[in-house]
């Protein structure tokens, strides 16, 4: 089994997904989401950028991944660019490529990038999106991974942001995400995966973190960028902390976690 360089820097057929309010605000109740712009639809909350690209996501990794290792790929981190708010009524347009891995001996990390555009060509968002194929090492680095975001952070944190995750919470996701991956719905699914049962998507995770840092350093801000590593998985039910501490000019480094478990870490939101 080895990954195929020539499925590289291949771009996907473009995708056309119209933007409906009663979408956006799907979205922002289904990420237990406050902020009122966010919960009226008159603006997407920042995480719900991966909701035009989805079917691009892994589209490109088709060229380059052998089929037999699907299933042990895990979403490993999410770098969303905002160059503008999606609204009600947008008109857009995405398409992906995969840009690089690199083998590890616990497993291979590799990017797709994606960009995602207005109907008149305007750069909307632009996504880098990690994962990691589990137990499989390529013994090489090819191409290029997706820009790093790790900081470090010391001192107290200037907030800390307590949230729950309902027991509902994936029934909730999955449909308006528009993603049925069986872990994060059925618990039989999930248990013969080796998880402890139904798991929390690690994007509606991530929107939770969004929506801490708006809350919290950033009342009047608009996120334009946002990054995460996926430690480790959330389950419904449980209590989130997400911890922000300042890290420069308009910059905060945060993590998330469940109890003592770090789930969300090398945490960037620049306004």
């Amino acid at each position: 089994m080895k990954f195929d360089p020539a499925g590289l820097d291949k771009w996907t057929e473009p995708v056309s997904f119209d933007v409906t309010r009663s979408r956006l605000v799907d979205y922002a109740l289904a990420t237990n989401d406050p902020i009122p712009a966010h919960v009226s639809g008159d603006v997407a909350s920042p995480v719900f950028a991966i909701v035009p690209v989805f079917q691009s996501l892994l589209e490109p990794a088709l060229e380059v991944v052998p089929p037999s290792l699907f299933g042990r790929v895990l979403h490993g981190e999410q770098d969303f660019r905002f160059h503008r708010p999606i609204r009600p009524g947008d008109s857009l347009v995405s398409r992906a490529k995969m840009t690089g891995w690199e083998g590890l001996p616990k497993g291979t990390r590799a990017t797709v990038y994606l960009e995602c555009r207005s109907s008149d060509g305007a750069l909307v968002n632009e996504q880098y999106v990690t994962f990691f194929v589990r137990g499989f090492d390529t013994g090489s680095k090819v191409g290029e991974l997706g820009p790093s975001h790790r900081g470090s952070h010391s001192g107290s944190p200037i907030a800390q942001v307590a949230q729950h995750v309902d027991d509902d919470q994936t029934f909730r996701y999955g449909p308006a995400a528009g993603d049925p991956m069986p872990i994060h719905l059925d618990e039989e699914v999930a248990r013969a995966a080796g998880l402890p049962g139904i798991i929390a998507h690690g994007l509606c995770t991530m929107a939770f973190t969004s929506w801490a840092v708006l809350t919290s350093v950033a009342p009047a801000g608009r996120l334009r960028r946002l990054a995460v590593r996926f430690a480790a998985p959330v389950l419904p039910g449980q209590d989130l902390s997400t911890s922000i501490w300042a890290a420069g000019s308009r910059s905060f480094a945060f993590e998330t976690k469940v109890g003592d478990t770090v789930v969300i870490k090398d945490g960037l939101a620049e306004l």
